[in-house]
């Protein structure tokens, strides 16, 4: 099965891994989310997970995503193909993504890609700000905006996006994965939920 899923190759080490990581647990059975909030010796697993869910929230993906429409219409694209300038936009979220989970096979190539590309969207933010400011000022500026825009989105593809799905499955063992998945969710939408609430307040 490892095989047929990796290609061929020296496995052992992952199979390893597997099999102590079966002794471990000795048959024990998944775990619910309140044996995950009470189990102390996942304690800095459930923090890390939080601190990154929540991180993911207040990163500026959602504000990109609000108004990359009315970035679109200010670099001067017709209204009618906006919606094509948006699909780009998905299509290359998911490009980015495939690309980082087909290339982060190793945990501090992970860690890499995190941080360097929270770098990368900080700085496109910034940038971003400064074009939107100078909008009128020259008539490339809302070009810049619309490759900023881009620039954001694939580094968040890349990183961010990417990273989070395998970082449940190495900071659990397998009988509280199950738990760690539920309470990602929950905080995920939770959260969602909230910025939703206060984003129009806070524009």
């Amino acid at each position: 099965a490892v095989k047929q899923l990796w290609g061929d190759g020296d496995h052992m080490a992952e199979i390893d891994d597997m099999m102590s990581e079966q002794k471990a647990i000795r048959g024990e059975k998944a775990k619910s989310v309140w044996d995950l909030l009470r189990d102390r010796a996942v304690r800095w697993q459930l923090i890390t997970l939080f601190l990154v869910v929540s991180c993911m929230q207040l990163i500026g993906a959602n504000v990109v995503y609000s108004y990359a429409y009315s970035i679109f219409i200010k670099a001067g694209i017709p209204s009618d193909q906006t919606n094509y300038v948006s699909l780009g936009v998905g299509i290359t979220e998911i490009l980015s993504t495939v690309l980082c989970v087909s290339g982060s096979s190793a945990e501090f190539w992970r860690k890499t890609l995190l941080w360097k590309n929270y770098t990368v969207m900080a700085l496109a933010l910034g940038l971003l700000t400064v074009t939107l400011s100078l909008q009128d000022s020259f008539f490339w500026v809302p070009y810049c905006s619309v490759a900023l825009v881009f620039i954001f989105i694939m580094s968040f593809g890349i990183g961010p996006a990417g990273v989070l799905c395998p970082l449940l499955t190495e900071i659990f063992i397998q009988s509280y994965r199950p738990a760690a998945y539920v309470f990602n969710g929950v905080t995920n939408w939770i959260q969602l939920f909230i910025l939703g609430l206060l984003f129009p307040f806070i524009v």
